[in-house]
């Protein structure tokens, strides 16, 4: 988000390094291969790595345009375009950052406490992304939210607990709080925040109860049920990043 801000205008270098602290004290810059590494001018995995100064430094000089946020799960790689070491490593993190002008992708790891690595790959970026509409994405959390409801009481295993407000509010406490962009669009920054709110949810309705596990075909069976909301959280995430990247580079081209 911030990366596409900064290339479209709406903010400085300063603010998207500053953005990155809310994920690590520290972030690091290789090539997880040799065309990536001439393509950005980035030092191979093993060498002493770049900084996202240098990473920033190499977008603005290549021209890198549009990115884009992929979310890949096992049985859903849309927008990854194809199999190949930057799809492995992309599914393995559940996360990756696209730049489709240049042919590059980046995938951040946690390697220590405080410290993320990103590993940038040649991928190929010609298969046009699948659009998820902001409306759709919505009412895909709604209608998962009631959908697991009723599969989770059906099955008995959507107890009430004590303190479980607790619970959501520590998880929601313990996770990043980046700030936005100036400019940042209102309706994807709505479907976002209740994104969030509905990962919490989730993140709690995964945790059994402390001397209360459950049978292993009741955790199979809770799972399954459980797994559309979690796909509809990351359906959510990936449209409204994504449509907000889209109309700040709509915004950058009008400007020029």
């Amino acid at each position: 988000m911030w990366t596409s801000a900064w290339l479209s205008g709406a903010a400085a270098s300063d603010d998207v390094l500053d953005a990155l602290l809310a994920w690590g004290e520290a972030h690091e810059v290789v090539a997880a291969e040799a065309e990536a590494a001439v393509g950005l001018d980035l030092p191979l995995t093993g060498d002493f790595p770049a900084t996202p100064v240098q990473l920033l430094a190499a977008l603005r000089s290549r021209g890198a345009g549009e990115t884009r946020l992929v979310l890949p799960v096992p049985g859903d790689v849309r927008g990854l375009g194809g199999g190949g070491a930057f799809t492995d490593a992309a599914v393995r993190a559940g996360e990756a950052m696209l730049l489709p002008s240049l042919g590059f992708g980046l995938v951040p790891q946690m390697i220590a406490e405080g410290l993320v690595r990103w590993s940038a790959y040649k991928v190929d970026t010609s298969v046009a992304p699948e659009y998820v509409g902001l409306a759709d994405a919505e009412h895909g959390l709604t209608d998962a939210i009631r959908d697991s409801a009723g599969a989770l009481q059906a099955l008995d295993v959507a107890k009430d607990r004590p303190g479980v407000r607790a619970e959501l509010s520590a998880w929601l406490r313990a996770r990043p709080r980046p700030q936005w962009p100036a400019g940042m669009p209102g309706r994807a920054l709505r479907v976002l925040q209740r994104a969030e709110e509905v990962g919490a949810i989730l993140a709690v309705a995964e945790i059994d109860e402390p001397g209360g596990a459950l049978s292993a075909s009741a955790a199979m069976l809770r799972a399954d049920a459980l797994r559309p909301l979690g796909n509809a959280v990351r359906l959510a995430r990936y449209a409204a990043v994504n449509e907000a990247v889209r109309l700040f580079s709509e915004q950058a081209g009008n400007i020029q």
